[in-house]
């Protein structure tokens, strides 16, 4: 599931779930309203997610891309190491900037 919040500067996605080839019928949609918000900042929130493929790394890497575009950047936050992997062997984690303070909630209340 990806969820959409905004305020005036910055729009975060909260991703949850599996980010792989199985979800990407919604990725089109979801990338066209990021962009449509039009704002500087894209926060992704990665914290509930349980497993991304190269399909899932795409629709991350076509986000970015198109806020870089703009002028604008994309955060990458609560990423494990096998998502930043991921991103690696893309070749596309220069295009992130990684939120490393970030602590995510614990597994339980990402699940309830």
């Amino acid at each position: 599931m990806i969820e959409i919040a905004m305020s005036p500067a910055t729009t975060t996605l909260v991703i949850s779930g599996d980010l792989d080839l199985a979800e990407r019928d919604q990725f089109p949609e979801i990338a066209a309203r990021v962009t449509g918000l039009r704002r500087q900042l894209l926060v992704i929130d990665m914290c509930g997610v349980t497993f991304m493929d190269s399909t899932g790394a795409a629709f991350l890497i076509s986000l970015a891309d198109s806020g870089r575009k703009r002028g604008g950047a994309t955060v990458l936050r609560g990423c494990d190491e096998r998502e930043l992997f991921v991103l690696e062997v893309c070749g596309a984690l220069q295009m992130f900037r990684l939120d490393t303070e970030h602590a995510c909630p614990p597994v339980e209340s990402i699940v309830s």
